[in-house]
């Protein structure tokens, strides 16, 4: 218990300072998320000291579809595959895109440390195919994997990030020359054909002690010839879903982030019915939540975002897909998937 408190003590100093406002660069388009000394150890003490039941799965509860490259290569276009918490490959128009890959084990500066995953990839990072374009949407740690980033570095044809992110890139093995950083409305049309948008996330960076909120990050449109997507990255609630919506859509699927939420922080991270909302605001077709049942990142059971989510879309009338990890579905046209996370295996 001692050795607990002395290590919230520290971190909550040490984040503290790191929320200094005179070196902030990146600012949220809503509410900041800023918590004063007192809070940090408020929330660190109530995080780490919460016992609600079930936050991890059982051995078998989070079932994945075993890939080959083979299916990989074999995938139809415009179709999608979940990789596990964030990381989607999608096909589109022949080619490959793949978003904020992560396969370490633990999403944490230190190896042994941080939150361990609930589950294998379906695929190792060896056996993925070349990769046309690579969207990382922030330098946090389940977004930006530095093992993931140096398995793909001499397989990957463009990189498209957020404003401040090339360095860091650049350290983990990516040419310079094949990296873009986009603001936030900016637009680009790779190579291959397929139109690359930056767009608002409300949400805050960093990935080490003294760097908090000094790159960017974004959400993101996806257009291919045949599909429009949405990815969200991390975000809390916030307004400019609704213009994206105006300007960009109508998405033929949003992927939206559906976990590590919590009413304390709710600015950063949505809560279930906001998560639906997005989705509306967006004007998407088809909802396939992301950011879950891969790591545990807040207090609440791990089958809670799959049950809740679906709860509220299915009142509100909206089609949700919850594809297994490393089960390929297609973007165009809706896939009535089984709510797995009942089940297991």
């Amino acid at each position: 218990m001692y050795l607990k408190i002395s290590v919230i003590l520290f971190l909550g100093i040490l984040m503290s300072a790191c929320s200094s406002k005179e070196s902030v660069v990146y600012k949220n388009p809503g509410k900041n998320f800023e918590p004063t000394f007192l809070e940090h150890m408020s929330l660190m003490w109530y995080f780490f000291t919460d016992d609600t039941e079930g936050k991890t799965p059982k051995e078998g509860e989070v079932p994945v579809v075993k890939l080959s490259k083979e299916d990989i290569l074999n995938m139809p276009d415009e179709s999608v595959v979940r990789l596990g918490h964030s990381t989607l490959l999608f096909k589109l128009d022949s080619k490959y895109l793949l978003v904020d890959p992560v396969f370490s084990q633990r999403i944490s500066p230190v190896s042994f440390m941080g939150p361990k995953r609930f589950h294998k990839s379906p695929i190792d990072i060896q056996e993925l195919p070349f990769i046309d374009i690579l969207i990382i949407s922030h330098n946090h740690y389940d977004h930006l994997d530095e093992y993931a980033l140096d398995g793909l570095k001499d397989k990957v044809g463009h990189v498209y990030t957020a404003l401040g992110l090339t360095q860091k890139l650049s350290d983990s093995g990516l040419d310079t020359k094949k990296i873009t950083e986009l603001d936030w409305w900016e637009s680009k049309k790779d190579n291959s054909g397929i139109s690359i948008v930056s767009t608002p996330a409300q949400h805050f960076s960093g990935r080490g002690l003294f760097d908090k909120n000094k790159t960017f990050l974004a959400s993101w449109v996806i257009k291919s010839s045949k599909a429009n997507i949405y990815y969200s990255a991390d975000s809390g609630y916030m307004k400019e879903f609704k213009t994206i919506g105006e300007k960009f859509g109508p998405f033929d699927m949003s992927f939206v982030e559906t976990g590590a939420y919590n009413k304390r922080w709710r600015e950063v991270h949505m809560m279930p019915d906001e998560i639906v909302q997005a989705h509306i605001d967006l004007n998407a077709k088809i909802m396939f939540p992301v950011h879950n049942g891969t790591f545990e990142l807040s207090t609440h059971p791990w089958r809670e975002p799959f049950e809740l989510v679906t709860k509220i879309a299915k009142e509100k009338g909206v089609k949700i897909t919850h594809p297994m990890m490393g089960e390929i579905i297609p973007l165009l046209r809706y896939k009535d998937t089984r709510e797995w996370w009942k089940y297991g295996l």
